[in-house]
């Protein structure tokens, strides 16, 4: 019995593989050969349509709605569908190549390539709302409850939210920052981390409406490290910025020649970028190698049967390891992210 149900998951893991990163590339590559990189950067990039899958070799998406504003003809709507397969539509067209591509752009008058000022709905932010809206009925369920049922034990999923939130608030919030002063940035602390942890779940899914690689985008890290920039240093102490500007060194380091306050300086530029930087790096390094290591089936199809049988079975296994790790830095990179900003933000609440 057992062993029919391993066979089974493992049956359906290759399927679930097969029908939702790299089967329409499958009959392609027994002619052209396969271009990895293609296939994974068309998977962690941002897109103009939701790709679902293919059937019978047509694509099945979801057409998401392009807004452009031309420097010469003004706002323009379209769906995304218009832009299939190269296709132009009122003179826009996705770029294959160069500094923009993968984008939508426009020849203007001169017939140079430029782009138009975007503000589409793409699948990330598709992914976004769709984060933000799990965030808040879990949050909103979870404050109903609550109301409902004073001076309760909760349990079940309520349970959970409970058991996590008091374990980041008391063992993460309140020891970095203090018992004290920890209330004003509790909420926006607990926030990020639901928020991140959300959005690298959805990611591993790899089915709608999961996919969308959301925190392997370095412009929202990149406003995540800027919340906590500004809450580090618009909330910090006279204490703060005097260790900044003078901190406590040898007077050779700080005169004539102020290097350990252009140090300190410059270390409050360098904390919110590695907060940036670690999070993008290893949420799109997990999805990288997990379909780099799925392009192992495709690509040994030449090598014969033997060897892609057993290429397919060992990137198989390193997939259902890899999606494991995954789950494991999902939840890491959402406390580690919490953590060295609660860290942050406790170091410039100190006082003497």
């Amino acid at each position: 019995m057992m062993n029919n149900i391993k066979n089974n998951r493992l049956i359906w893991i290759v399927l679930l593989m097969w029908l939702c990163f790299l089967a329409p590339a499958h009959a392609d590559s027994q002619k052209e050969g396969i271009d990895v990189q293609d296939i994974v950067f068309s998977h962690i990039q941002d897109a103009y349509t939701w790709h679902i899958t293919e059937w019978n070799g047509k694509e099945i998406a979801i057409s998401l709605p392009i807004l452009v504003k031309s420097e010469e003809r003004g706002w323009d709507m379209f769906l995304s569908h218009h832009l299939h397969h190269g296709q132009a539509h009122h003179n826009y067209y996705i770029a294959t190549e160069g500094e923009h591509a993968g984008k939508v752009v426009e020849k203007n008058s001169r017939g140079e390539e430029v782009r138009p000022v975007d503000l589409s709905l793409t699948k990330n932010v598709c992914g976004l709302f769709l984060s933000c809206g799990i965030l808040l009925f879990v949050v909103l369920r979870t404050a109903h409850w609550y109301k409902r049922h004073p001076n309760q034990v909760p349990s079940g999923f309520t349970g959970l939210m409970e058991m996590i939130i008091s374990y980041i608030q008391d063992g993460v919030i309140k020891e970095s920052i203090g018992k004290e002063e920890y209330r004003p940035f509790s909420s926006y602390l607990l926030t990020v981390f639901f928020f991140i942890l959300i959005n690298n779940l959805i990611g591993i899914i790899p089915v709608f409406p999961g996919g969308a690689n959301i925190t392997g985008n370095i412009a929202v890290t990149a406003v995540l490290a800027g919340c906590t920039f500004i809450a580090v240093n618009l909330f910090a102490t006279k204490e703060y910025w005097k260790e900044i500007f003078w901190p406590k060194a040898p007077i050779y380091l700080k005169l004539p020649l102020p290097i350990m306050p252009f140090v300190e300086f410059f270390g409050v530029f360098t904390k919110p970028f590695a907060l940036m930087i670690r999070l993008f790096a290893n949420i799109m390094a997990g999805h990288t190698i997990i379909l780099a290591l799925t392009c192992l089936i495709f690509i040994t199809v030449s090598m014969g049967l033997l060897v892609n049988f057993g290429m397919t079975i060992v990137s198989v296994l390193f997939c259902a390891f890899m999606n494991c790790l995954e789950l494991l830095v999902a939840c890491l990179q959402a406390y580690i992210f919490t953590l060295l900003s609660a860290n942050y933000i406790g170091l410039a609440k100190v006082k003497d």
